[in-house]
């Protein structure tokens, strides 16, 4: 059995008084769709910064495909292949779809961000650019400046953009987000065709594409894994139905 991609032991993070990651372990097995759930200020946002190196813990260690990365910045860790994809969008608005994802892959070559407007002319990043439009259906969209799409054909260009760094673990912190029906379904088609292609750890709130997706989930409440298993076991748990899903919740 491959080791686990990443490895959290103890991790802990607290403001003041609140404490928002306490004493927290967990496991990503190599090649999953992970689910973090939990209630608003449960610490799942936190938690991502934490992997992804946005943050600091104040105690703990993070391991990544085997390597001890706690210390590391986000930049390192994103060369090591491990890309985030946030709540909000953060796509450049005037620039087409083509380039921004070109952007990002002039980006993980190492280039200047000073030829940021020449990388999509460039064929090799062009066509990196264009295989990742590809993989999340948006192809017909690529000269279609950013800021004109839709809600959810931004969180498509934002893996994407995740997509063309090379990354072995991908986190999506709520890619559902104000999405529509449609554009949520496209959404779960989407990471569902990258099943087993990267790892994938998942926030989320919209528990149908939870259930959908998830090979693994892991609940979280007041900064504390309370259950951990597979889809049919966190639905039964009653712990889990008591502090988040409720009876009416539970697909």
């Amino acid at each position: 059995m491959a080791e686990p991609i990443l490895v959290l032991e103890g991790l802990s993070k607290a403001y003041g008084a609140l404490t928002v990651t306490d004493d927290l372990t967990m496991t990503v097995e190599t090649g999953t769709i992970h689910a973090l759930i939990g209630p608003n200020g449960a610490g799942k946002t936190t938690l991502i910064g934490q992997i992804s190196g946005q943050i600091a813990p104040d105690a703990g260690r993070i391991r990544f495909d085997g390597r001890d990365v706690t210390g590391l910045p986000m930049h390192a860790r994103c060369r090591l292949g491990l890309a985030r994809s946030f709540q909000i969008t953060t796509i450049l608005p005037s620039f087409t779809a083509l380039e921004n994802v070109a952007v990002a892959a002039q980006a993980h070559d190492g280039h200047s961000f000073r030829f940021l407007r020449p990388a999509a002319a460039e064929a090799r990043l062009n066509e990196a650019a264009m295989a990742a439009l590809e993989t999340v259906g948006l192809t017909n969209r690529a000269a279609v400046r950013a800021g004109s799409l839709s809600h959810g054909e931004k969180r498509q260009l934002e893996i994407a953009i995740a997509l063309v760094m090379k990354p072995k673990l991908l986190l999506l912190d709520e890619p559902m987000a104000g999405t529509g029906h449609e554009e949520s379904e496209r959404l779960v088609a989407t990471l569902e065709a990258l099943r087993g292609s990267l790892t994938i750890m998942l926030v989320e709130h919209d528990m149908d594409a939870v259930f959908a997706l998830a090979d693994r989930i892991s609940v979280l409440v007041y900064g504390r894994v309370i259950a951990d298993g597979n889809p049919d076991a966190i639905r039964a748990d009653p712990e889990v139905r008591s502090a988040y899903l409720g009876e009416e919740a539970v697909p």
